[in-house]
């Protein structure tokens, strides 16, 4: 995203930028909602259950993002001792990406609904849009992935037997935030390890895309 305004496209890098700060403070009060209809109210306690980016953004996170294509927001606090139901730490999870999937879905067909009216026209709607639903997409597959602290590695145990989880969990605790910076790490020096990512979020694109 540096490279952005190296290249004098300020507008494009600060589009971006509104993209995704809202896709990630849509994650994570996804996180927060769940666990409140779950019965844990700690994420409400402190102040996260907002849509409001100030509540969710971490300024660390967000410039790593701007120079060197990743970061983070500030994680959800949630105290599994009051949760109601075993499903809860699957539903609390889940909601993350699928508040990243739902909001996608509603930014590309709106879009595509106001272009329909002649609401819309020019460059910045289609930028915008277009960006915010893809980043959406990717946050989501990206956040799947059953590695370290992402979301998926709470997903997972939930789709194996008993014993396979017991020693995913032990893997994972001991291992899974290593393997995860190695797969950055191998990134950054050019080996496209999350550019399948990015081509599942582009590849998800049609397939919420149901106007226009």
């Amino acid at each position: 995203m540096l490279g952005l305004l190296l290249q004098g496209q300020v507008a494009l890098f600060l589009l971006i930028v509104i993209a995704l700060v809202l896709s990630l403070s849509a994650h994570e009060f996804g996180h927060a909602l769940v666990a409140k209809l779950f019965g844990d109210d700690t994420a409400q306690r402190a102040g996260r259950l907002t849509l409001n980016p100030l509540a969710h953004i971490d300024l660390i996170g967000l410039l790593m993002v701007v120079f060197i294509g990743f970061g983070y927001a500030k994680p959800v606090p949630t105290d599994p001792r009051n949760f109601r139901s075993r499903w809860a730490e699957l539903a609390v999870s889940s909601a993350g990406p699928a508040m990243n999937l739902l909001l996608a879905a509603v930014a590309i067909n709106f879009y595509g609904w106001m272009v329909g009216l002649n609401l819309l026209q020019g460059r910045g709607p289609a930028l915008f849009f277009t960006y915010l639903a893809l980043i959406n997409l990717v946050l989501m597959v990206f956040n799947l992935i059953p590695l370290g602290a992402l979301d998926g590695h709470y997903i997972l145990p939930y789709f194996l037997s008993r014993s396979m989880a017991s020693a995913y969990r032990a893997f994972n605790d001991r291992y899974g935030n290593m393997v995860l910076i190695g797969l950055l790490l191998l990134s950054f020096v050019g080996v496209p390890v999350f550019q399948f990512v990015m081509n599942v979020g582009r590849a998800l694109m049609p397939l919420i895309s149901f106007v226009g």
